[in-house]
């Protein structure tokens, strides 16, 4: 009989402990109701325009040499911010795209942020095998500009308009060069 008693607890307290950890669950899940203008996700290797166009955040980064500039410091200029790293492969492949791309467009801004933790170390062999050229090289090891865009994953790129509001951003690779890419952001450099 006691035997019954130990049994009929230990599943008593399984099934107690499920329950809390279902509740748990549900009460940490995200909602699925949307509180903003914006879609609910960017799809992924798609330019996602926005609807809300919010104002860059006061973030700062570096250049190569060690100098200090923020997003603030570019207003006046349309500018691609494109966020990667040296051991993310869709960022190398996209790079030259953004090269060709600065150099197509020279009113456009193209701000290579690289989120490599040793960035100081790793970015400037990198970027000398790789040969980049024609770039603006920043680095953000601390992820600072990454954490105040809500970056989920890399490679992330936003642009941002003449007046310092973010107008879209796209999440993943690009062919930054390709003729419908180069149009969509004529139509924000004409703007």
């Amino acid at each position: 009989m006691k035997w019954v008693v130990r049994a009929v607890t230990v599943l008593l307290v399984l099934c107690l402990g499920l329950a809390g950890a279902l509740i748990y669950r549900l009460e940490t899940e995200p909602s699925d109701q949307v509180t903003s203008a914006e879609p609910p996700g960017v799809a992924i290797g798609k330019f996602s325009p926005r609807a809300a166009k919010l104002l860059a955040p006061p973030v700062s980064f570096a250049d190569q040499s060690g100098k200090t500039a923020t997003l603030a410091d570019f207003r006046g200029d349309v500018v691609l911010v494109n966020l990667w790293a040296t051991w993310c492969a869709p960022c190398i492949k996209e790079m030259p795209s953004l090269a060709r791309l600065q150099a197509k467009l020279g009113d456009l801004k193209v701000l290579a942020i690289s989120e490599d933790r040793q960035a100081a170390t790793v970015v400037p062999p990198f970027i000398q095998k790789n040969r980049i050229e024609g770039l603006a090289i920043y680095l953000d090891p601390k992820n600072d500009v990454d954490h105040a865009l809500a970056v989920g994953g890399l490679p992330t790129s936003f642009l941002i308009d003449r007046d310092g509001r973010i107008v879209g951003e796209l999440e993943g690779a690009a062919e930054w060069d390709s003729p419908a890419m180069v149009s969509l952001i004529e139509g924000y450099l004409k703007g």
